[in-house]
């Protein structure tokens, strides 16, 4: 599922697939289980590329149940940190999460969504340079789903991806998928990335874009082809010689079992 959410176009059918099997599952169990794996040209969260425009291997495992409660945990390589802090190895990026997911079927199908979503960052950390943290970060999001919509807002209850005294950040995202046809989709999304604490937002706060067409061809399998930009400032995210945030395009394959 991953959904540091603004679900992209490829996690949208993905998650589409995924429901018409859980629901056929849902007549005899009230749980369901479901995975997904996909290799990605690069990894780009939030507008900021994380493997410096490496390709990156992702995969996950979620688990729901027919009261609207799920949890489930998802992993990707990353290079961000450790081309920051030379000396440093981490090459992990481990999600878990859980929430509660309700459709109101009395308000048309309107979706709302709460939960908790923690970053972990295995590694060695044997070279951190005083006030340099750790980048595990722990957000609690609520969100809301009407039709082609999805409205998110995630709260840092912890610093933010290793940025001292800002706990209270927050990123706020906007995405619409529409469908062209029954395997065609193209999706839009834009988010606003803020941080609090001294001078904080104005080096590390920007909005990032993205928009998304993919096309799914049978058995849960998706290909997608994604552009991205950022406003994000060359003080804040230059790693390596280059803006992590500077306009990117990324092209994947994924499949949900």
């Amino acid at each position: 599922m991953r959904l540091k959410f603004g679900v992209s176009a490829p996690a949208a059918v993905a998650l589409a697939v995924v429901s018409l099997a859980q629901a056929e599952d849902s007549v005899d169990s009230p749980h369901s289980f479901s995975a997904n794996f996909g290799v990605y040209s690069q990894y780009v969260f939030r507008g900021l590329t994380q493997t410096n425009e490496d390709p990156a291997l992702q995969g996950g495992f979620d688990y729901s149940h027919a009261s609207g409660f799920y949890a489930g945990t998802w992993l990707s390589n990353v290079s961000w940190f450790s081309d920051l802090n030379p000396g440093n190895s981490v090459s992990l990026e481990w999600d878990a999460y859980a929430g509660f997911r309700k459709t109101w079927a009395e308000a048309q199908g309107l979706v709302t969504d709460i939960g908790y979503l923690r970053y972990e960052y295995p590694g060695s950390y044997p070279s951190l340079a005083h006030g340099i943290l750790k980048p595990h970060t722990d957000e609690a999001y609520v969100g809301l789903g009407w039709k082609w919509a999805t409205l998110k807002y995630s709260y840092a209850i912890s610093d933010l991806f290793g940025v001292p005294d800002c706990e209270g950040s927050s990123y706020l995202d906007l995405t619409v998928t529409m469908p062209l046809s029954d395997s065609l989709s193209v999706a839009l999304h834009a988010g606003q990335q803020t941080y609090e604490g001294g001078n904080n937002d104005e080096l590390f706060g920007y909005e990032d874009y993205r928009a998304t067409v993919s096309y799914a061809f049978g058995d849960g399998w998706t290909t997608s082809a994604t552009y991205t930009s950022s406003t994000a400032k060359d003080a804040g995210y230059t790693i390596l010689g280059k803006n992590i945030g500077d306009d990117q395009f990324v092209l994947a394959i994924s499949r949900a079992l």
